[in-house]
């Protein structure tokens, strides 16, 4: 049987080796045959129990090359001078009780929602419908603020919220394929040192129990977990 391009260059990962960054990226790369930009996600397994609240991993990060993705932001704020911040510094969307609504029947074409602190008990009573979406605004990310313009140019310059599984993994998009590989070397950096820095003292045992690097259409590869080219790659 003939193999393919992609078959072929799958066939050059051993799915049970551990390689450092650098190598990563170029045999990911290397083993691109789609013809759209794929997404570049990392997935982190982490040695934490997130049914204990002590041991919960949540956090944001900016990633230095952005995510490569275009965000569509809604702001949610009363007052019509931070409506107009928000969209002067890029919201998609910006307003308050048309938007309540429309998200009440159902709308929610929107990746990320920043509201100012006094629009909260109103987004609270729809919370059931953004919750289980993860647009729900909450101070930890930074989505809730009265600095409504710095948080929309954060979010659409590649600033992402993440949070572990609750089987223990962290899930992130990380860049494009299209990106080069000092850029994606660059954002994976950024973002394991965030989730290193994160580490609850709760935590017992080994930390960072496995790391991959995945896009859309390509393979899982396993990254080193001593991250022995952290600065190399940096």
């Amino acid at each position: 049987m003939k193999l393919t391009k992609r078959q072929k260059e799958n066939s050059k990962i051993d799915v049970s080796k551990e390689y450092g960054i650098a190598e990563a990226v170029e045999l990911l790369k290397k083993a691109k045959t789609a013809k759209f930009d794929e997404s570049v996600d990392i997935a982190v397994r982490l040695g934490v129990d997130p049914k204990h609240a002590d041991q919960v991993v949540r956090g944001t990060v900016s990633l230095p090359n952005g995510t490569g993705k275009s965000v569509k932001v809604l702001v949610i704020a009363k007052n019509p001078d931070k409506q107009e911040e928000a969209k002067a510094a890029g919201a998609d969307h910006a307003g308050f009780d048309d938007y309540l609504k429309q998200i009440a029947e159902g709308w929610t074409d929107i990746d990320v929602i920043i509201a100012t602190p006094d629009s909260m008990m109103e987004l609270g009573k729809i919370a059931k419908i953004l919750g289980p979406r993860g647009l729900m605004p909450n101070p930890k990310s930074g989505t809730v603020t009265m600095d409504v313009g710095t948080a929309v140019k954060e979010v659409k310059a590649g600033k992402i919220d993440f949070r572990v599984d609750k089987t223990g993994i962290v899930h992130s998009i990380i860049g494009k394929i299209s990106f080069d590989n000092g850029k994606l070397k660059e954002n994976i950096v950024t973002f394991l040192n965030t989730i290193i820095r994160l580490k609850p003292a709760a935590a017992k045992g080994t930390y960072i129990k496995s790391i991959t690097l995945s896009s859309t259409m390509g393979p899982g590869i396993k990254i080193d977990r001593a991250l022995n080219d952290m600065k190399a790659a940096a």
